[in-house]
């Protein structure tokens, strides 16, 4: 890891509030005290929107690579052609190939240890899908680019308070229902234990998993997905040492407030999760995957096309973003070294007292 950390930021979609909400989280005093920013995009348009936004303080340097990055500036890898129409508020093909050219060149950047980790802004999902992209978001692409184990990475929506995990993530309601099963539900818990214990530095998280149908399936009457396949879920994962309790049903779950005697939650589809939790973090929310080779945090809002341009945008959630990403990545090393084969160690500690009393 590089010291100062350095965060690579995708600008995702261009014509969004990207930039600006990135602007205006780096602008501040001796941030580059605390991290190096590295962003992947177009230093022309960032400084078109530098000027939009009136920010006289704010200052950037290009670099070819990020393995060109100079500690203690704001830096600004180029990966998009000249000349590009930025239209806030509205969607542009060009836009989606620039998202995720950003995003391309993190990844490989990432895997050639240039950078620690990345941020990335909100992208539109239909202007980045294509042939070479048959992704419908940044989870699924990342759970194929820098997974351990292809299909492995699980979106979790986090603040100081509420952890969410998602069984089933970007799929339209009626297709959810065939999608959760034992095994889907397994590994959606074991990621999220894995997560806590490894980048959150919990020692025995307890994990709530929500049951699918109202009032928890009502014995089979409003559906067998709680007896068929959530209920199994948990008892193998139970078995296998992980404190995981339900299913309950969501609505009481999260209007009694049990959410908090939890540090994790598993919900089976994006909805279900997303919008108790939203309303309960507000713009502190942070998008995080687990179960990837590195951390990818992301703000939890998306492109806001409808306050694009105007300087309305709330960089909170970016900040948090980049602040929590640091976080997470610097407790995995802590958990990288604290579980690493002491053999070594040990015997380079003998060899340093040997010598010591040969001395």
């Amino acid at each position: 890891m590089h010291n100062p950390i350095r965060v690579g930021i995708t600008h995702g979609d261009f014509n969004g509030i990207g930039y600006e909400v990135i602007i205006k989280a780096l602008d501040e005093e001796e941030i580059t005290d605390l991290f190096t920013p590295v962003i992947f995009g177009s230093p022309e348009l960032l400084n078109q929107v530098r000027k939009d936004l009136g920010t006289e303080t704010f200052r950037f340097t290009p670099v070819r690579t990020a393995a060109d990055a100079q500690d203690g500036k704001i830096n600004v890898v180029d990966v998009c052609p000249r000349g590009l129409e930025m239209t806030p508020g509205h969607p542009s093909k060009e836009a989606g190939e620039a998202a995720v050219a950003a995003l391309e060149a993190a990844c490989l950047a990432l895997e050639d240890g240039e950078i620690d980790f990345i941020v990335t802004a909100p992208i539109n999902k239909k202007t980045v899908y294509s042939e070479k992209f048959p992704f419908p978001g940044h989870t699924e692409f990342l759970a194929k680019r820098l997974a351990d184990e292809d299909g492995k990475a699980t979106m979790i929506l986090f603040d100081d308070e509420i952890r969410v995990a998602l069984v089933t993530t970007h799929k339209a309601i009626r297709d959810v229902p065939a999608a959760i099963t034992k095994d889907a539900v397994v590994k959606t818990i074991k990621n999220m234990d894995a997560a806590l214990r490894q980048d959150f530095r919990m020692d025995k998280p307890r994990i709530a998993v929500l049951s699918l149908n109202p009032h928890n399936g009502d014995n089979g009457l409003l559906g067998s997905e709680e007896i068929d396949e959530i209920e199994p879920a948990i008892a193998e994962c139970v078995s296998e040492g992980i404190l995981a309790f339900g299913p309950f049903a969501a609505d009481g779950f999260f209007g009694t407030g049990d959410y908090s005697k939890y540090d994790g939650i598993v919900a089976m589809y994006h909805d279900q999760g997303l919008a108790p939790f939203k309303a309960l973090a507000r713009e502190y929310g942070v998008n995080y995957t687990a179960g990837l080779k590195y951390v990818r945090t992301s703000p939890d809002h998306g492109t806001g096309y409808n306050i694009a341009g105007k300087n309305e945008a709330d960089p909170t959630s970016m900040r948090q973003a980049i602040y929590q990403g640091i976080d997470l990545t610097r407790n995995r090393e802590i958990n990288r070294e604290a579980t690493a084969n002491p053999m070594p160690r040990l015997k380079q500690d003998r060899k340093q007292k040997n010598t010591q009393e040969e001395a």
